[in-house]
């Protein structure tokens, strides 16, 4: 089995220091360091695909730019390289969104990959003109996805559901190939979507003990409906020549954290619906102290970021361990990222890939690292 490694578009902007915000919460000062141009987002996504990451996600909500709009012009500088657009399924028609699917797959010659968002924010969903609260939001996505996945099999939908209603609905153009849909939820009525119709399923990086409670859960519930799927999981990456050097890094990203700002966001993060945000919060409880929750898993991210708020620290030795210690456990994806996101795939693809793929785990997805049009913008 080869691992796959995502990275990350900070369509949010960009910094030497930790960009805040998301989950209901704004992007905070330092994501105008580096603006979110296509430009700058070319670069990083060139620098991704000439290292061997398989896709990039790119986030929605209200603190970044459009990812399906983002990602379509981006596009256009890449050759191979995969777009994990996250999408919420409450703001647009399942027949709509089965279609720019299909379109986005023909004109990037199959580079779509949906990461469906149902959004745990109410405050933020009312805000695009949803009134639904989360359980019901949920239930529409299992409806969405229900009219988008026969859609793309070719069928003619009718359907009079609880939340959406469609007629007569077919596409007259097919997505070759399907788009796979990655998904991720921590309360109940999310399994069951998950269960029934995703692909990939996505946690947040908790520990790993945790972690394996979860695939556990999702696989029972597969299992159920006949259904096997693959799991993957959101962190963010510190990786250097050396441990200390690593954790350096950590800490000075954690001097930057102004006590006002972490107050301010933990505050508007306290708000938020989503089981999964709960447990990201768990993790620290808002304190600087006991960030290390387990060996080279960092919570300090988590302090001023919304969503995906643990980092991998060390050596690159380390790191590669941590990664083999996750896919023991039946993680055979990872998103990835880090601040700024140009270097820091540089730090991640020349340092952690190349062992990897020494030991078996990974291969570069074109073989041979080619030759890259990106430059490193620092010395190792």
């Amino acid at each position: 089995m080869s691992l796959t490694f995502h990275w990350f578009l900070p369509t949010n902007g960009d910094s030497r220091h930790v960009v805040g915000g998301g989950h209901g919460t704004p992007a905070t000062a330092s994501g105008r360091d580096r603006p979110p141009t296509v430009a700058y987002l070319s670069q990083i996504a060139r620098a991704a695909e000439d290292l061997g990451f398989e896709g990039a996600l790119t986030p929605t909500g209200a603190w970044c730019e459009d990812a399906w709009l983002t990602t379509a012009m981006v596009s256009r500088h890449t050759e191979r390289l995969k777009f994990l657009v996250a999408f919420r399924p409450g703001f647009v028609s399942p027949t709509l969104a089965a279609q720019m699917a299909s379109t986005f797959q023909r004109q990037t010659g199959g580079r779509l990959l949906l990461n469906v968002v149902t959004g745990g924010e109410s405050h933020e969903q009312r805000a695009y003109g949803d009134f639904l609260d989360k359980d019901d939001r949920y239930r529409r996505t299992g409806e969405f996805l229900d009219v988008v996945r026969q859609l793309w099999d070719g069928k003619t939908v009718d359907l009079t559901g609880e939340h959406l209603r469609v007629e007569d609905a077919k596409l007259a153009r097919l997505p070759e190939p399907v788009p796979e849909v990655y998904f991720g939820g921590s309360s109940p009525v999310a399994g069951e979507i998950a269960a029934k119709y995703v692909d990939v399923y996505l946690t947040w990086g908790e520990p790993p003990a945790q972690v394996a409670e979860k695939i556990a859960w999702i696989r029972g519930l597969a299992a159920k409906e006949g259904r096997s799927l693959r799991f993957g999981i959101r962190l963010h990456v510190i990786t250097r020549d050396t441990s200390a050097e690593a954790w350096a890094e950590a800490n000075r990203l954690l001097e930057g954290f102004d006590s006002e700002t972490v107050k301010s966001v933990q505050a508007g993060l306290a708000r938020s619906e989503s089981e999964g945000q709960r447990r990201m919060l768990a993790l620290h409880g808002g304190s600087r102290d006991g960030l290390e929750i387990h060996p080279n898993l960092w919570a300090g991210i988590g302090l001023v970021r919304g969503g995906a708020g643990t980092a991998l620290v060390g050596s690159h030795e380390e790191v590669a361990e941590r990664i083999k210690e996750y896919a023991a456990l039946g993680i055979e994806e990872f998103v990835l990222s880090g601040y700024p996101h140009l270097e820091e795939a540089y730090w991640f693809g020349e340092g952690v890939l190349p062992r990897l793929a020494a030991e078996g785990v990974w291969r570069h997805p074109v073989g041979e690292r080619k030759g890259s049009s990106a430059q490193v913008p620092f010395a190792s």
